[in-house]
């Protein structure tokens, strides 16, 4: 229960909190929070890019007080989108906290082509197969706390299950047009069990809802060029206030991507965003770069 006295501030999944009462956690006992910390971070999305509508004024904390983003994203059935990776890094990095790219399925394709997109950042990135050792990624959420986001039908619960046997989150399948079926319905934080020998604080993970998009209505769009460090030292070149869109000649990111110094896909991505923000575009339906086969199209 929260008290009377917290008035509607909200508690979230990741939140510390001070509690009274019985805090024993045996079957019937009642316990209220009284006291909400200071959070060191708070991840948030919204449903729309455009902050002038309803849905992106409307903002959704995700998770309070994580340390580390792992964005899940399949390698095949269903395709990866990079549209939606590079909203999530955006949202990362304006909430400053660390990227980690996971990417499952890798028995059923191959990483070269997201990895070679990604090249500039130095993105960590882990590969999971059904059968694959989990120590390595188990060794990168040690001692933090990791949210868990992706698509639904990328194996996020089924990861969350090996990871945490005791966990049980709901697995589903992918449909015939590769669209996965939402499993998960909560974020639920879950503490890794200890590994035999280990030391140490074996951290927590948070398995979150499979989402269609991650609305960016609540990033500034000076803000949203975080999440593509591989343009930032491009803008040193620009003039004041220039607003870094297609149409505008002066802009010294389309000469930056001619020199060959980023991704040509990168940049559409980035102008893609700029532009959702001013409602051209729907950030709910999954990014796709036309004509990339990352985006499965």
């Amino acid at each position: 229960m929260r008290a009377r006295e917290l008035g509607r501030k909200s508690v979230v999944v990741g939140d510390r909190v001070g509690l009274v009462g019985d805090t024993s956690g045996a079957p019937g006992a009642l316990a209220r929070i009284v006291r909400i910390a200071e959070r060191t971070s708070v991840l948030r999305r919204t449903a729309d890019d455009d902050e002038t509508t309803a849905e992106g004024r409307l903002e959704r904390v995700v998770v309070a007080n994580a340390d580390q983003l792992v964005i899940v994203s399949a390698l095949a059935d269903p395709p990866p989108r990079t549209g939606f990776i590079d909203r999530c890094l955006v949202a990362a990095y304006d909430a400053d906290i660390e990227p980690l790219l996971c990417l499952t399925k890798a028995d059923l394709g191959g990483p070269e082509a997201v990895l070679g997109y990604y090249a500039e950042l130095e993105l960590p990135y882990v590969l999971i197969r059904p059968d694959s050792d989990l120590a390595a990624l188990r060794a990168l959420l040690a001692g933090r706390v990791s949210v868990m986001v992706g698509h639904s039908g990328v194996g996020k619960s089924t990861l969350v299950n090996r990871l945490v046997p005791d966990a049980a989150r709901a697995v589903g399948t992918v449909s015939a047009i590769g669209r996965g079926r939402h499993t998960s319905t909560s974020a639920v934080a879950l503490r890794l069990p200890a590994e035999p020998g280990a030391d140490g604080d074996t951290g927590w993970i948070v398995d979150t809802p499979g989402v269609r998009s991650f609305g960016l209505a609540h990033v500034s769009a000076e803000s949203l060029l975080h999440g593509f460090p591989d343009l930032v030292e491009a803008t040193v070149d620009c003039p004041a206030n220039c607003p870094h869109t297609a149409d505008e000649a002066d802009c010294a990111l389309d000469a930056w991507v001619a020199a060959g110094k980023a991704d040509a896909r990168r940049l559409a991505s980035y102008r893609r965003l700029l532009a959702s923000r001013s409602g051209e575009g729907d950030p709910r339906e999954p990014e796709r770069n036309p004509g990339d086969p990352l985006a499965g199209s």
